[in-house]
């Protein structure tokens, strides 16, 4: 029996002005198969579907990638991060939560790698289960160095000059977290997100621009005349001050 596949929002894409939008908010996994029916199931997670969300949007100019993920299977993130790496699109990547394991990987394929200030990226070396025999154990454990040092790649080349391989192992080692200010001193971010909101940003600008008029008036330059239409008009503190004056100076 064929049952109808739930809508889910975890994946998402818009495209307005030329710019696509896509959202990781969830484990990154592979299409699987309903043992039961047989039947296909895509994930909107896998490479698939972001190859199908891109082939959808066709020629973009930018692409904002916002992710807030533990991370999941190596092979589908792998694959996310080449697939928006060779984009030509100017890519900016948002790190809303959590960027751990795989999902870090994918956040190096942005230009821009934007984090909030209370949000962490998650490092660690790549793993595998594995049963067999002794050689065959010693060939997953080669398989997984080989597969750990494709991801190490995609940090290296992010971070530039700013992380070498030697400091990169000791983070994977000790399966670090990172703080959006350690991302930025490593390379793996390129900017913190301002904490103020527009209205603090406006009163700073009014703050900033009577500051200047100050200094203007302390160093003897002429500042801004009052509007004609205001000009008649008197402050609190003058209209105080005659009212004191008529009354002969008595309060």
């Amino acid at each position: 029996m064929k049952t109808t596949k739930p809508i889910r929002t975890i994946w998402a894409a818009k495209q307005e002005a030329n710019t696509l939008d896509i959202y990781l908010y969830d484990d990154v996994e592979g299409d699987s198969e309903n043992w039961w029916t047989g039947e296909k199931q895509p994930s909107d997670t896998s490479a698939n579907h972001i190859r199908e969300i891109l082939e959808a949007a066709g020629n973009v100019d930018a692409i904002n990638i916002y992710i807030n993920s533990y991370g999941g299977e190596v092979k589908e993130g792998l694959g996310i991060y080449n697939l928006l790496k060779r984009s030509k699109a100017y890519k900016t990547v948002y790190v809303d939560g959590f960027a751990c394991s795989i999902a870090s990987v994918i956040a190096m394929c942005g230009d821009k790698v934007i984090m909030g200030t209370n949000t962490l990226m998650m490092i660690h070396h790549a793993s595998m289960g594995a049963y067999g025999t002794s050689d065959e154990l010693r060939k997953a454990a080669n398989d997984v160095d080989v597969i750990d040092k494709a991801s190490c790649s995609s940090y290296l080349e992010k971070a530039g000059n700013k992380l070498t391989e030697e400091t990169l192992n000791q983070l994977l080692d000790n399966q670090t977290w990172l703080t959006a200010e350690q991302c930025v001193q490593y390379g793996l971010a390129d900017e913190i997100a301002s904490k103020e909101d527009p209205a603090t940003e406006a009163a700073n600008q009014h703050l900033e621009q009577a500051k200047q008029t100050m200094m203007a008036f302390l160093r003897g330059k002429a500042i801004p005349e009052v509007p004609k239409q205001f000009a008649a008009q008197k402050t609190n503190a003058e209209k105080l001050m005659t009212a004191f004056r008529k009354n002969g100076g008595k309060e």
